[in-house]
């Protein structure tokens, strides 16, 4: 119950977050979730008893999981095609950062409401990135307010030392006529757009059902919890190395498909060897982990490439609730099936990945696209996309990688 709360807080708090970053912005919804993960984490960390605990966990949860998706759209909308990728894997390495960091702070802070403090303390530092931080030129752009949209990016072409297009003057807002009526329903009102919601749905569920699962198997499986999970989120390294190594030499698709099937096979095969090739069942069981985790990685950045700007933040986070209900999911597969046979769960998760790989080689190769701006550009693909505007990168993508980490460790 106590993991399922926070849970049950990631996925109303993603759903709800989600829709005000498309309705207010992403920049004032990223703040809003920082305000309130410092507060309610203090006050998980003062809970007089286990009932206002889960209550309280709940409320956690709701701002944790909906700040990070705002973060990462924002971040993925004001950096051009070319450092896109990068951006987004190293935002993602840092959750890994944080997994290392994770059993270290657990050693030494033995009281749980200590470890709570430490955790959420940093929440209140993010406040200061309402000074350092832009909103979302495309986001601007989707809501007709044309002159902020350009202030901001004639002052990201500075930074870089770049000379903006004289079309940035003139783009219209034509294009943006939808904005005000986008909602859920434009997630599967349209046949492609029902296809990615579906596809990206089911992978985030897996992705969090198979992660989950094998993480919390190694405490089933008896040792040095500590030792075991450090080892474990080491190969979450290689797995962002291997992306940045991939995604543009091959694209997103084959990689990411792959990346499922390694899982699901590795699954497989941990299953069926015998617990006397203990080292081998090892190295394959963290192939298993490091294939999960490239897929895990891969989907949130492939999610916000398949969503127009008018609905990307709401797309990213309905999806994304799919993973939240695969964590509610992945304990009791676990600890339910393991009674049966201790490697009956990783039959499952095999399967699980096998056809998640299966899925996503229907969907449409993004690599080297811009960012779609409207849901025609998501139905009628070989249209050319109206906004394009390329900027090497920012100073302010390094700020969310810390936000990042912190929601690895909670």
């Amino acid at each position: 119950m106590f993991q399922l709360s926070v849970n049950v807080g990631f996925l109303i708090g993603s759903i709800a977050i989600g829709y005000l970053a498309d309705r207010f912005g992403r920049k004032i919804s990223f703040l809003v979730s920082s305000l309130l993960n410092g507060i309610t984490g203090m006050v998980v960390a003062l809970a007089p008893n286990y009932t206002s605990l889960l209550v309280f966990r709940v409320l956690y949860g709701f701002g944790v999981k909906g700040g990070w998706v705002a973060g990462y759209v924002l971040i993925t909308e004001i950096v051009g095609v070319e450092f896109r990728r990068t951006v987004g894997v190293v935002y993602q390495m840092f959750f890994s950062v944080g997994l290392l960091i994770l059993p270290l702070l657990a050693y030494y802070i033995t009281d749980w409401r200590w470890l709570q403090v430490a955790i959420t303390v940093p929440y209140f530092i993010f406040l200061s990135y309402y000074w350092f931080i832009p909103e979302s030129p495309r986001w601007l752009l989707s809501q007709n307010r044309k002159s902020q949209a350009v202030e901001i990016t004639e002052a990201m072409a500075k930074e870089n030392k770049m000379t903006l297009s004289k079309n940035i003057e003139t783009l219209s807002d034509n294009n943006t006529g939808d904005s005000t009526t986008a909602s859920f329903m434009d997630l599967i009102r349209t046949p492609n757009m029902r296809k990615h919601t579906l596809i990206l749905s089911y992978n985030w569920f897996t992705s969090a059902v198979v992660y989950q699962g094998l993480i919390m198997r190694l405490g089933i499986l008896g040792g040095n919890v500590y030792i075991d999970f450090l080892i474990s989120a080491m190969v979450e390294f290689p797995a962002a190395l291997l992306i940045l190594l991939t995604i543009e030499r091959i694209g997103r698709r084959l990689p990411f498909a792959t990346a499922n099937i390694v899982a699901g096979a590795s699954c497989f095969i941990t299953a069926f060897l015998p617990d006397s090739m203990f080292w081998i069942k090892t190295t394959v069981a963290c192939i298993g982990r490091l294939g999960i985790t490239m897929a895990f990685e891969m989907v949130v950045f492939i999610n916000t490439e398949l969503y127009p700007t008018v609905i990307r933040n709401l797309g990213v986070s309905v999806c994304s609730t799919l993973c939240d209900i695969g964590g509610m999911v992945a304990p009791f597969l676990l600890y339910r099936l393991a009674v049966i046979w201790l490697e009956l769960p990783l039959i499952i998760f095999g399967a699980l990945a096998f056809v998640a790989g299966g899925l996503v080689l229907m969907l449409p190769e993004t690599r080297g696209l811009p960012l779609p701006d409207t849901i025609d550009d998501i139905e009628f693909p070989d249209s050319p996309y109206i906004t394009r505007i390329k900027l090497k990168t920012t100073p302010f993508a390094p700020l969310f990688c810390f936000s990042r980490l912190l929601f690895s460790i909670q």
